[in-house]
């Protein structure tokens, strides 16, 4: 049992695909990663028992991830026309349990289908918030746009952001391998923490030009607007996720 930040061989061991069979496929489209330094003490106040927050250099982050959901399914079932394909925003930051296992704390994630909305906060214990959302994915000629609204508070969230430069994956022990290749979330159930495991080749990450980026999920959760662009900035055309069963922590 150690409190200390998890080391880069541990990072790395994040990524392996797990042994046993997988509960659900999806595909996470078009991503973009936008992400602020945080004061680490800040961070630990807002995170359940068991977590601890996930540094780099000293710093805490915080990081808003909207992108498209793809043919989500069950792993013995195919995908369904008007459920399988739907929109995500998601607030979070980074943590380690006491094994020094490095994971993602979701604050909310927001979403434009009510039956995901509905199983995600009973079965894993996410906190998903019900979304109006509209877009449109990136082409040659325009860029992606993300649009959510959300119904419980009116906060509105609008993305607009395009792909520049060459892909390149992540190197290891960088900050964009700290923030980016994540493979494990934690979550809270029944008074009770849990941790669920994804795998998925690693992201082929490019530099991207943020035409626009207005959120109100600062406010919604507590926190204050960094009143400021995003310290740090990627975008990814995708990946395809295996995701795997919770496990008590």
């Amino acid at each position: 049992m150690t409190l200390s930040p998890p080391n880069l061989d541990q990072r790395l061991a994040a990524r392996d695909r797990p042994a046993s069979s997988p509960v659900m496929y999806q595909r996470w489209q078009d991503l973009l990663f936008l992400h602020w330094r945080w004061d680490p003490a800040a961070i630990q106040a807002t995170l359940p028992a068991g977590l601890t927050v996930d540094t780099f250099e000293g710093d805490a982050w915080v990081g808003i991830v909207p992108f498209w959901m793809r043919a989500v399914r069950p792993r013995f079932l195919p995908p369904l026309p008007g459920l399988s394909w739907f929109q995500e925003l998601n607030l979070r930051t980074y943590v380690h349990d006491a094994r020094g296992r490095p994971g993602v704390w979701f604050y909310a994630l927001d979403c434009n289908q009510p039956l995901a909305v509905i199983l995600a906060r009973s079965l894993f214990g996410l906190n998903y918030v019900h979304a109006r959302q509209t877009g449109c994915l990136p082409t040659s000629h325009r860029p992606a746009e993300f649009h959510s609204l959300r119904r419980a508070t009116g906060g509105v969230s609008h993305f607009r952001y395009e792909s520049v430069g060459a892909t390149r994956t992540a190197a290891p022990g960088s900050l964009e391998f700290f923030l980016v290749e994540r493979y494990r979330l934690f979550a809270q159930r029944r008074g009770r923490l849990w941790s669920g495991r994804v795998w998925h080749p690693p992201y082929a990450i490019s530099a991207v030009d943020v035409d626009q980026a207005e959120t109100a999920l600062w406010v919604d959760h507590g926190f204050p607007s960094p009143d400021r662009p995003a310290d740090h900035a990627v975008m990814s055309s995708g990946v395809n996720v295996s995701v795997y069963p919770l496990q008590p922590v």
